[in-house]
Parts: C-alpha cells; structure tokens; sequence
C-alpha cells in the first residue's frame, strides 16, 4: 500500500512546483510591459511675482473709549440697547439735571446782576474825568475809575460761571464721541454716575476702519539687506499690500495697507510691531480676533513651485522633482528660495519649458525613476485639481501641492 501512495504524492509535489515556476514566470512578463507611472505636472515659465510673507496678527479697534460722566448726577434714562451701533453724538445717558438747571439760572441772574451795574459805575467814571481838580479829587477819579473796572470784571466772572454752568448742564447728557459697537452696559437708570469712580459707565469700539496689528522679526524689519529695508517712509509702507485669512480658512474680502510701523523692538520678543489698517464695513473683523495676514513686501522675477510640491532640507534648502526630457525624475535644489503666498519663487536653477511633478508623488516609491508625465493643473489656492478639458487622470489633488496656478505657465 506504502508503495502505491509515494510516486502518487511525488507526482501532487512535482506539480504544484511546476505552477509556481509558470506563475512566476507569467507575473516577470506581466512586470516587463507594465508602463511607467504617471505623474502630474506642471510647465515652468518666468513670471512676475509677488515676494510675501505670512504672520499671526490681531485685530484691534480703529478707536477706542471708556465712557465715563464729567459730572455727578442719578442716571434718569439709558438711552441705548447693549452691544448697539451708534453714531457719533447719539444720546448714551441722561444724568437727572434739575440741579443743574437751577445752577444756570443762577449763574445767569448773577450775570444780569454784574451787566446792571457797569451803566452806572461807567457814568460815575466819566464825571469824575470831566470835574477833575474842579471839584473833585484825583483819589476820587481813581475810586470811580476802579469801581467800572470792578464792575466789568464782575460781568466776565458772571459770564465764565454762566459757561461753567451751561457745561455741567451739557455733560448731563452723555454721548458718543464718535460712531461705533456699544459694549454692555456697567449701570442701569437709578444707579449714581460719578466722575471718581473707577469703572467706565460703558465702551464703545469703532470697527470701520480696524487696525490689524502684525509683529515680524526684528532682524527682517530692521537689516539693511531685509525685504523691509525700502520701506522706511510712511508713504512707503502705506504702499504695502495686506491680505488676511480668517479663523475658519476663509479669506477676508477687503485687502489693507500697513499704516505704521514701530521704530523700537520689543526687548521680550525681539519682534517689531506692524499695523496695518483695513476697511471693514460689514463689521466682519472683531477687536481681539485672531488672523493670519500676507503682507506682500516686493517683486520679483521667478518660478513658483507650490509649497506642497516640494520638501525642505534640514538645512532650510528647498528641494522639488522635475522630468527631464526622457521621462527621467530629477531631483533640484534651491539655495534661495522666497516665499509668495502658498509658493516659493526660484530665480535660478529652472529654464522655461521644465517640468514640475505636482502630482503622483505616491507613485515614485521604490526607486521609480521613470515616468509618464501628464499635463495637470493647479487652481489659485495651490491645489491640484481635475482638468477635464486635458483628459488628465492624474489630477484630483493626490499630493495636494499648494501654490499658484500660474506655475503652470
């Protein structure tokens, strides 16, 4: 039985090798036709640039104020809704103002009183001059002479407590210095508004325009060989275009200026204060809301490579993938490259008509080192995207390079 059962098992072994060798076979021939990968990319051509660079910043108020009374009183009305938009000179407060009231009255009776009697101290003075040393003394002229002056100085005192007057009565009425958001307010009618007292009644913001404060390297700001060193004059800065990215990625409509730029560094940070200032209509920026501002500082002559097309060194050198003219992959660096929005820009190292990988990264793993390149397309947020219009299939984002779609000439 032994006898009949071995060749019967030598045979299944002997086959099953067999196969092997024949799949194996098969899979070598299958490897042999399999194509080079595709990969997207992109033609380079020299272009005009802009030169940016991008840094946290905050929103801050155009102007800001702590309303507080000039003058003691019980608040009688609250004129306003909490967190309204007034407009300069709107009513806040109202200070109960009979006691002021009563206060310019007085002061004007005081007024009319000094007015009545200056007629005749003026006269006395007068035919005091005419009788001088006719029946009248010098001392006499010079009595006469200082009761009118009295008399008018009494009418300017009367005239400064009626003004005086007139003003405390003005400040029982508190409004907005000038147009802007309300804060919540700190009192309520029945409380007492005091010019002592440490807390401001209410605050008022102005949004339109805002302020957006930036802070940048001192060492960028201030070398002579920096990418600020051109702008030193305020009419310069004011030359200097801000965009802004909001918290949730989006970006704000309305591009800025740099208003002012400090001329000290901050001794903890070592940082430099910029500010730029923007329209803000809608009152879509908030004081102490936090963005990302692009400021664009030059131009010039260059390529753009998406950001994501490329990797850094340790060393800070940028380093992309190109084809060369037989499909190769090649890989370049660059020294000095320069930031604009989500691309660098080489001026050297890349003729017109060379080809960036920008997509299909995944496929040169394992030493792949030829390609088929396909034309892709990056839209103006640096992404890959489909160009149906090309018949490229190699699009849709894969490796999703950042940079300008004008990379691709």
């Amino acid at each position: 039985m032994l006898s009949r059962k071995l060749p019967i098992a030598a045979f299944t072994v002997v086959a099953f090798a067999l196969g092997a060798c024949s799949d194996e076979g098969k899979n070598q021939q299958a490897g042999a036709q399999t194509p080079p990968p595709q990969v997207g990319v992109v033609t380079m051509n020299e272009q005009t640039v802009p030169i940016t660079t991008t840094l946290p910043a905050r929103a801050v108020s155009y102007r800001y104020a702590e309303i507080r009374p000039q003058v003691s009183g019980i608040i009688t009305d609250k004129a306003f809704k909490d967190g309204a938009l007034v407009e300069k000179g709107d009513l806040l407060y109202q200070i109960e103002a009979d006691a002021y009231e009563a206060s310019l009255a007085q002061a004007k009776a005081s007024l009319a009183k000094a007015n009545a009697t200056v007629p005749g101290a003026e006269a006395n003075y007068e035919r005091y001059k005419r009788i001088v040393n006719k029946g009248a003394t010098e001392i006499q002229l010079t009595d006469a002479q200082t009761q009118y002056e009295q008399a008018l100085a009494d009418v300017e005192s009367a005239k400064a407590a009626v003004k005086t007057a007139q003003i405390n009565l003005d400040h029982t009425q508190i409004t907005a210095p000038f147009g802007g958001v309300l804060g919540v307010s700190n009192v309520s009618i029945g409380n007492l508004a005091s010019p002592t007292s440490t807390n401001s009644l209410v605050t008022l913001n102005q949004l339109d325009p805002i302020y957006v404060d930036m802070y940048e390297s001192a060492g960028q700001v201030l070398s002579a060989s920096g990418k600020y060193s051109d702008f030193k004059s305020e009419t310069d800065l004011s030359k200097v275009k801000v965009t802004l990215e909001l918290d949730d990625g989006s970006q704000y409509s309305v591009p800025g200026h740099i208003d002012v730029s400090s001329r000290t560094v901050d001794a903890s940070t070592g940082t430099v204060n910029l500010r730029a200032i923007f329209d803000n209509p809608d009152n879509t920026l908030l004081p102490g809301m936090f963005v990302r501002a692009t400021i664009t500082v030059a131009e010039e002559q260059g390529y753009l490579i998406p950001q994501l097309a490329a990797d850094i060194e340790p060393d800070g050198r940028v380093t992309a993938r190109f084809v060369t003219s037989d499909n190769k992959v090649e890989t370049r660096v660059f020294d000095n490259a320069m930031v604009s929005d989500n691309s660098w820009v080489v001026q050297s190292g890349i003729s017109d008509g060379d080809r960036l990988i920008v997509d299909g990264f995944q496929r040169l793993v394992g030493g792949v080192d030829t390609v088929t390149p396909v034309p892709a397309k990056v839209n103006e947020n640096g992404v890959v995207v489909d160009d149906k219009s090309s018949g490229n299939g190699s699009g849709g984002g894969s490796s999703g390079a950042s940079g300008s779609s004008d990379g691709n000439g």
